[in-house]
């Protein structure tokens, strides 16, 4: 994503994908009546209606002019006299310009969203099988090599960042630490990553500093952050889209509350899309707790447009609820947490809202991508790859068994 104003990103050809459930031969590229670009289905009423307006702008005198004059044409033509032009007339060049005025411009978004991200290491890790080891071999192009195309084509790719950015030392008490230093940005701007979701246990792992050296390091190098507090409002192809991010796994009414008041801000503020992040749920558990079920209905209740979660690093369900979609986690991304994860199959999810005169038109295009963690296979190499025919069709299947309507 070279910049933020682009257009509707083209469909990836060369990975595995899959359309709306409900209606897999329904995309915004596959049905003709909805563009999202140009003029919108039922142009002809519009220009009838146009031409109708534009007679109303020449005035009832020049419409009683014309009949009349179309009356003596008739009779002139019985008389063998050439027919009179009539003095009234719309040219096409103004009826596309009455039509241009008349019907809203239409504006697409096309958002890409990824799981877990740990760009880092334990310190306590064997270095030798590390990701500061394969940074030191192979530099930060390495490990989104076979993404990159990939997100270039949405107009936003929104990851969990885990870990943080810092030269801190003194790291938490915890089991886990995880950090790199402030150079490893560059694997995520380099690869067309734009958004950070903060909003999780790892977020501050050396301290609150090494979370505010975080914030610093990434939006420096262009990729926005958010979470906790801090929502995101971003204008990318017209359409204003909000980011909230929410954890919950310390109090269920602490991140209720987050939602709540991040959704209200960036209604305030006049989003037009708005996506929440979650953090949640149990780690290895295939299946949302009830509390996940309940935040995300919140979510949408309050006026999400979306919900995406993360945090058990295996993938769990997918639910439409209100015509809307929830992600209950998408598993791992570029994980530097383990040399050898629990479950290397994960997906993104990718949407593009269509709004219509300032509204969302649908919440049905949008496409599940079957993804491994690792490029090689028992062990992680941090290199995520797009999977593709039978591997593909295994983790779709494997996805779609843990639906939760």
């Amino acid at each position: 994503m070279p910049s933020a104003q682009r257009n509707q990103a083209p469909q990836s050809r060369g990975s595995a994908e899959r359309t709306t459930r409900d209606n897999p031969a329904r995309t915004t590229r596959d049905n003709p009546a909805r563009t999202t670009q140009g003029k919108p289905a039922g142009t002809g009423l519009v220009i009838a209606g146009a031409l109708a307006l534009a007679l109303a702008f020449g005035g009832s005198f020049a419409f009683v002019q014309y009949a009349r004059s179309d009356a003596e044409s008739t009779a002139a033509r019985l008389a063998g006299e050439p027919k009179a032009s009539p003095p009234f007339s719309v040219s096409e060049k103004e009826v596309e310009f009455i039509v241009e005025e008349l019907v809203p411009p239409t504006y697409s978004v096309t958002l890409t969203f990824t799981g877990d991200c740990i760009i880092g290491t334990d310190e306590a890790f064997y270095y030798p099988m590390s990701f500061p080891a394969y940074y030191d071999s192979y530099g930060p192009d390495y490990f989104l090599q076979n993404m990159r195309g990939f997100f270039e084509e949405d107009d936003l790719t929104v990851i969990n960042m885990e870990g943080v950015f810092t030269h801190q030392t003194t790291r938490e008490p915890k089991e886990f630490a995880f950090k790199g230093p402030p150079e490893y940005v560059d694997i995520l701007a380099g690869s067309s990553v734009e958004a950070a979701h903060l909003a999780n246990n790892h977020s501050a792992d050396y301290g609150h500093q090494s979370y505010l050296d975080t914030i610093y390091v990434l939006e420096t190098a262009g990729i926005l952050s958010f979470g906790y507090e801090r929502v995101q409002l971003i204008e990318l192809n017209g359409v204003r889209v909000g980011l909230v991010g929410a954890y919950s796994l310390v109090t269920e009414w602490q991140a209720s509350n987050q939602i709540s008041e991040g959704i209200a801000q960036l209604k305030r503020e006049g989003a037009q899309v708005i996506i929440v992040v979650m953090h949640w749920g149990e780690e290895k558990l295939y299946e949302p707790l009830p509390s996940q079920i309940r935040l995300a209905h919140q979510a949408i209740d309050e006026g999400a447009d979306l919900v995406v979660g993360h945090h058990p690093h295996v993938m769990q369900g997918q639910e439409t609820y209100r015509g809307k979609q929830i992600i209950y986690s998408l598993g791992n991304f570029c994980y530097g947490g383990n040399t050898y994860p629990f479950d290397m199959d994960a997906i993104l999810f990718r949407q593009t809202f269509t709004l219509e005169e300032g509204f969302v038109a649908s919440y049905d295009d949008y496409r599940v991508i079957p993804i491994s963690v690792s490029s090689e296979l028992g062990y992680n190499d941090y290199c995520p790859r797009i999977l593709e025919g039978d591997e593909a069709a295994r983790v779709l299947r494997k996805f779609d068994s843990l639906r939760i309507d």
